[in-house]
């Protein structure tokens, strides 16, 4: 059986940091970052940002949670209360981002209609819909964190729950 996910409440800044730290420490770790284009002087780049600010989410064994506490970065360590339901929510949110659809910060979770997507990368998952033109914005949260990620999909990739 897999560790439970903990969150790393990082000082500002801080996230690829303690992420970099978990790893070498060998330990599951996960840091969803989004891709951000910014132009300058008719050069386009891109660069890739933390998608919950202050976040990292990793898998600790008990004897594991005294070091990760000790990290100079990390302000707090939280282990959400119903870990079957943050894994399953982090994931979804993870297989958004794996599928290369448009992703936005949406740290506020509106309220609206639950949809369920019956098509592309996320097919199955359950989220939060806003609708825009002809494309909707499906809302992903992370509940324990007061967090969400907005993906656009397509208006026949979901149905009404």
């Amino acid at each position: 059986m897999d560790s439970p996910w903990h969150v790393a409440h990082t000082r500002p800044r801080a996230e690829k940091k303690v992420a970099d730290y978990f790893r070498r420490e060998g330990w599951v770790t996960e840091l969803p970052l989004y891709p951000s284009v910014k132009r300058y002087r008719g050069k386009r780049l891109t660069f890739f940002k933390t998608l919950f600010p202050g976040y990292v989410f990793v898998r600790l064994d008990p004897g594991q949670i005294a070091v990760a506490r000790q990290h100079q970065h990390i302000a707090n360590l939280l282990v959400p209360p119903d870990p079957e339901e943050f894994s399953a929510q982090l994931q979804a949110i993870l297989t958004g981002l794996g599928g290369q659809l448009e992703v936005r910060i949406a740290p506020e979770v509106a309220a609206g209609r639950r949809v369920r997507l019956v098509g592309g990368p996320l097919r199955g998952v359950e989220g939060v819909v806003v609708e825009r033109s002809d494309s909707i914005e499906i809302l992903l949260r992370l509940d324990f964190i007061g967090q969400a990620a907005a993906f656009r999909v397509a208006a026949d990739e979901v149905e009404l729950i």
